[in-house]
């Protein structure tokens, strides 16, 4: 047993003198974050829209909401929306109660929800993809997202950009210490660096874009897509 904990404890001993003397060796190092953006207009947009419907029975409640569903996706597919860009993303039946009758046993009404979200990739189609769905049965609309639809390449681009802005950094800075930028010792990125977002609050559904002659109901604004890097470069005298 003595032996034991006496070989585990000379182990310990050893593996700390290793670490110290990596940590003693590692070259000097001028360390900098490196950030890279792309802008771009949205391509498409994604939106999150709803039907409610309230009857008497659950029955009733649950074939009126499927109807009118199933009226939507007809009428989004005849529009031209592909049917894989069209997704049921929720859906609830129950009863609801109203008072807070002790023992009560029979609901005021059922009540039945559907949501799916729809991407449209003809962002000029919008306002008549909207006007159409309304008029067949949606009476909710939860919310949209706009979105570029090949991001990975744009994401590589960031990355580029954010390498070369991390570079200049360094170089800066070791020009200023009389040093010089050599190899890379290590570069990670950021997590989450990379995805896209709206550069503007305003990219948000706003019916104030809507200036009363036929023009737009949304303004699509701009997409970020942002990667953030950090690189560790060699200085070299």
């Amino acid at each position: 047993m003595k032996k034991s904990i006496l070989l585990l404890g000379l182990l310990w001993v050893v593996s700390l003198s290793q670490s110290q003397a990596q940590q003693q060796t590692l070259p000097p190092l001028v360390n900098v974050t490196g950030v890279g953006e792309v802008h771009v207009q949205p391509t498409e947009v994604v939106v999150n829209l709803g039907v409610e419907t309230r009857q008497n029975s659950l029955e009733a409640a649950r074939s009126e909401t499927d109807k009118k569903a199933a009226a939507i996706i007809n009428y989004l597919k005849k529009q031209g929306v592909d049917e894989k860009d069209i997704q049921t993303s929720y859906v609830t039946l129950q009863p609801m109660y109203n008072g807070a009758e002790y023992g009560r046993t029979s609901p005021d009404f059922y009540l039945a929800q559907k949501n799916m979200t729809v991407k449209i990739k003809k962002l000029n189609k919008f306002d008549e993809l909207m006007a159409g769905i309304y008029k067949v049965g949606v009476n909710q609309v939860h919310g949209i997202n706009f979105q570029v639809a090949d991001v990975e390449k744009l994401k590589t681009e960031a990355r580029k950009r954010a390498v070369a802005d991390a570079k200049q950094k360094a170089t800066t800075l070791a020009t200023e210490l009389e040093a010089r930028v050599g190899r890379v010792y290590q570069i990670n990125e950021s997590e989450g660096g990379g995805g896209p977002r709206p550069m503007y609050k305003t990219v948000m559904m706003e019916s104030a874009a809507f200036d009363g002659s036929g023009g737009p109901s949304i303004a699509g604004g701009e997409v970020t897509v942002t990667s953030n890097v950090n690189v560790s470069f060699i200085l070299e005298d």
